[in-house]
């Protein structure tokens, strides 16, 4: 539900699931103050001779206020999505208004004509009615067109960015603090993967197809898994296979030591994220990596990208370890590391 309401303008919203609505509820109430006046059936349609096409007052007015609801919200609707351009969200809320009043203006004209006449036969379309009822619902939907503010004015991104500020102000140090890095293995083993996995994909899918393009999801997964995202911050270390499955979740305060050093993949059992004992290791290839050990004797190795990183890595991990023992405990991230 947070995810709809950030994705939509509330405001424009509210207006155009309500004002539909009232506009219904208005039309079905000024009918009933003409119900006495009304013949029955009503016309609803006519021709040169009068009217020539008959339904039941309650159908008359229900049908009507329903067309009022339905044809406003998807027409209104249209104009609430942020993601759509400002100028068609101009205009669908300018036309969304239009279209709304002239539904009740015809309805309006339809009802004005047949009051006072004891067959609706006889009856017409009050054209001053029509009349007034279009013109004040194109200048209206053109006004409205101009005026509704469709550019974003806060957002919750703009929140968070002030939380965000807010935090840096209180306290400098939180910056230096936090540290995000992507890792990915060199790009001549994703291009191995793909020789490896591609053509005899193309192979095997002439014969069997399902068994090709399985072949295909498995070299995409397995790729996948090549990359991880690190964030270091006084919450600890964590570290995310291929960007989403957390695998690592250090807290700050179990972090005895962390520093730089070049591995070997093959020592803590190859590629990708390796579990044995108290070991653990997330890397995409050898090189330069930040060695963590925990507390209770774990050893972890996490692949930094270069030997600059890793030793920016390793310097954040001790210094939000170092403040995580002095205060007693592991430390929860601001709201800039959140």
């Amino acid at each position: 539900m947070g995810k709809f309401l950030d994705s939509v303008d509330a405001k424009a919203l509210r207006f155009a699931v309500g004002f539909p609505v009232v506009l219904a509820g208005a039309f079905v109430l000024c009918a009933f103050l003409l119900r006495r006046d009304l013949p029955e059936p009503l016309a609803i349609r006519w021709t040169d001779d009068g009217g020539a096409a008959f339904a039941p007052f309650g159908a008359y007015v229900g049908v009507g206020a329903l067309m009022i609801v339905v044809f406003g919200w998807l027409v209104l609707c249209q104009a609430v999505p942020l993601g759509r351009p400002v100028v068609m969200r101009r205009i669908m809320m300018g036309a969304g208004l239009f279209l709304t009043l002239f539904i009740t203006s015809a309805l309006a004209a339809g009802l004005v004509g047949q009051a006072g006449l004891a067959d609706a036969r006889e009856s017409r379309v009050d054209l001053t009615v029509l009349a007034l009822g279009s013109g004040a619902a194109v200048s209206l939907g053109v006004i409205m067109g101009f005026v509704y503010k469709a550019d974003r004015q806060w957002s919750p991104d703009d929140d968070r960015a002030l939380q965000a500020a807010i935090a840096t102000e209180l306290d400098p140090d939180l910056t230096r603090d936090s540290m995000r890095l992507w890792v990915h293995a060199r790009s001549s083993v994703f291009v191995m993967i793909g020789i490896a996995s591609l053509f005899p994909a193309a192979l095997i899918a002439i014969a069997v197809p399902w068994l090709g393009i399985l072949l295909v999801v498995l070299a995409f997964f397995g790729a996948a898994f090549l990359f991880a995202r690190i964030k270091a911050d006084r919450g600890g270390l964590k570290v995310l296979l291929a960007g989403v499955v957390p695998v690592m979740d250090i807290p700050a305060g179990s972090i005895t030591a962390a520093s730089a050093a070049d591995v070997r993949a093959a020592d803590y059992g190859g590629w990708g994220y390796r579990k044995h004992g108290e070991t653990a290791a997330m890397l995409v290839s050898s090189g330069p990596a930040v060695v963590v050990r925990k507390a209770d004797g774990q050893r972890l190795a996490v692949s930094s990208g270069s030997q600059a990183s890793a030793a920016r890595l390793a310097e954040v991990l001790t210094r939000v370890a170092a403040r995580a023992r002095r205060a007693g405990g592991p430390q929860q991230p601001g709201p800039a590391e959140s």
